[in-house]
């Protein structure tokens, strides 16, 4: 194991291929709910090292551990008021470098959320900015001056809803917050925020980390104008980046975020993490209708980000047309760039849940995992997906999440994607902690899958994330290969990938009822095994049948 120093706190991951995380699999921890060491019922950083052996047996590359710094946790970690601090909830510096250590001895690469267009207001950098109008950091949050009538400078809105703006009574200015009103926006206009900032992740690439999640890439820099935003189509206020009951999704979003001024700090960012060769970093785009475009300028290039996801199928859309029409986009628009793609995460509804109404929820589960580790591009795990988790469903007065409280009872929050992972059947709060009570209550309907369960059994959702992910380190083509589209049914979705001499056809039946594919005459396929599921190749009519919810795979000779 590689520990850091106790001068400097460097360590060095093992050596390997710059390039690892093209075509990885991540696997994104929310430490609050992964495993609770000292009984307070919360998750900390000595749960996450204890379970590492459990992610090095599911075949993962690298984890995504989300904010774990200093916080008041109005927003559990995404309000950071210290940047280079572990928050004590979660453990010490010395936790995350063993964390760091033990996961690289089991091959494990370490990525970790960086929270960069905001900070908690209890930040020290907010407190001076707010003092006054004149002090060194007067300029590194967004103020500005009330209208005439007092009312904020613009119409832009706050996605967690209400006006994006807050006065403040020091300084007798409006001040940004694009999420929680406690949650100022930096001032990326300000090379010293710039520099600031980079010092910050420089400080964790010191620590030996592999790469970074970027939360909210996007939003980084706003109009220097603060114009107002116009309205959005009818068509484009059904975004999922915000669910139906926010007005938010009803203005088009040109001004207050995706400027072209973020693409040369982006630059600044790369610049450092080439300073480090094998780090990568991940960006989390919310661009509406835009959304594929500003992936391709933020990824595009190999001097801004590596890669980056979207809300594309974060979204209660299920069908073959919608993957089929997403990936000729992202193929058309994107070029050079690179995708991550997720199907869950911690602030969307679980899709086994969002998806279940095409079959139900174990059915789409253990299709989803077929088509999610068959795309082209690297992927995100989201903590208990492999186990088959449902949304939680929890009762108002258990919610934490202060978006689902403000939107309730329409839109319920981001608490039933992130109650605690269920470890063991038979223990106190599945296993997750030893104390009284969790932070978020265990879902009674997830005991049942809990992973000592589901460890031994070859039926079990687990077992099948197991197999795909060996049959996908298996196969060249599926981890980096290309991608191309077949002509199909309407409910199957069907591609082939290619890297150098190995081409895999990829077919996968959405529908409700068995379907048939017509394999092309030009091609000769041979059936592969090891995926988990069932098919059946008619050689003598050149077709596949698919039952509904199944998949093939075969060798094109």
């Amino acid at each position: 194991m590689n520990m850091p120093s106790a001068e400097t706190g460097e360590t060095t991951a093992p050596k390997t291929d710059n390039n690892w995380w093209r075509g990885a699999v991540i696997y994104e921890i929310y430490p609050r709910s992964f495993q609770d060491t000292d009984g307070d019922g919360i998750g900390d950083l000595r749960g996450i090292t204890q379970r590492l052996r459990y992610l090095a047996d599911l075949g993962v590359d690298a984890i995504w551990v989300a904010p774990f710094f200093v916080s008041p946790m109005l927003d559990f970690g995404y309000d950071v008021s210290d940047y280079t601090a572990v928050d004590p909830m979660f453990g010490t510096i010395e936790d995350f470098d063993r964390l760091v250590a033990e996961a690289h001895g089991l091959g494990i690469k370490v990525m970790i959320d960086q929270v960069l267009s905001h900070s908690s207001d209890r930040h020290p950098w907010f407190a001076q900015s707010r003092a006054n109008r004149t002090n060194p950091k007067a300029d590194w949050y967004v103020w500005a001056d009330p209208k005439e009538d007092g009312t904020p400078p613009n119409n832009w809105l706050s996605i967690f809803g209400g006006p994006a703006w807050e006065w403040d009574t020091r300084r007798l200015q409006y001040y940004l917050h694009n999420f929680l009103v406690a949650q100022p926006d930096l001032n990326f206009h300000n090379p010293e925020v710039q520099d600031a900032i980079l010092d910050a992740v420089d400080f964790w690439l010191k620590r030996g980390v592999d790469g970074f999640r970027l939360d909210t890439v996007n939003f980084y820099v706003h109009s220097r104008g603060l114009e107002d935003n116009p309205p959005a189509s009818l068509a484009d206020r059904q975004s999922p980046e915000a669910p139906a009951v926010n007005p938010y999704n009803w203005q088009d979003h040109v001004h207050d975020k995706s400027q072209p001024e973020n693409l040369d700090f982006l630059r600044k960012l790369r610049a450092l993490l080439d300073t480090y060769p094998g780090q990568t970093s991940v960006g989390e785009i919310g661009d509406g209708p835009r959304s594929l475009t500003t992936m391709a300028a933020y990824t595009s290039g190999g001097d801004k980000l590596h890669m980056c996801y979207t809300f594309d199928f974060l979204s209660p859309i299920f069908t073959a047309g919608h993957f089929r029409e997403r990936i000729a986009a992202f193929e058309a628009i994107v070029e050079d760039g690179w995708p991550c793609w997720a199907f869950s995460n911690h602030d969307v509804t679980r899709h086994a849940s969002r998806w279940a109404a095409h079959g139900g929820a174990e059915r789409v589960a253990r299709l989803a995992a077929g088509i999610l580790l068959s795309l082209r591009g690297s992927v995100c795990l989201y903590q208990g997906e492999e186990l088959g988790l449902t949304e939680a469903t929890l009762r108002f007065e258990e919610l934490a999440d202060p978006y689902g409280i403000r939107f309730w009872p329409e839109y319920v929050g981001r608490d039933g994607a992130r109650t605690p992972m269920v470890w063991e059947s038979n223990a106190p709060n599945a296993g997750f902690s030893a104390g009284a009570r969790s932070w978020l209550p265990v879902s009674p309907d997830h005991v049942s899958k809990a992973a000592n369960s589901a460890a031994g059994n070859p039926a079990s959702m687990l077992s099948h994330y197991r197999r795909l992910l060996a049959f996908r380190r298996a196969h060249p083509a599926l981890k980096s290969g290309t991608i191309a589209l077949m002509d199909a049914p309407p409910e199957v979705l069907a591609f082939i990938r290619s890297q150098d001499d190995e081409r895999i056809l990829c077919v996968f039946n959405l529908g409700a009822l068995e379907s048939r594919f017509k394999i092309p005459e030009h091609l000769a396929v041979v059936p592969l095994d090891g995926h988990g599921f069932s098919s059946r190749l008619e050689s003598e009519v050149r077709a596949i049948d698919i039952p509904a919810g199944e998949a093939f795979f075969g060798l094109i000779a």
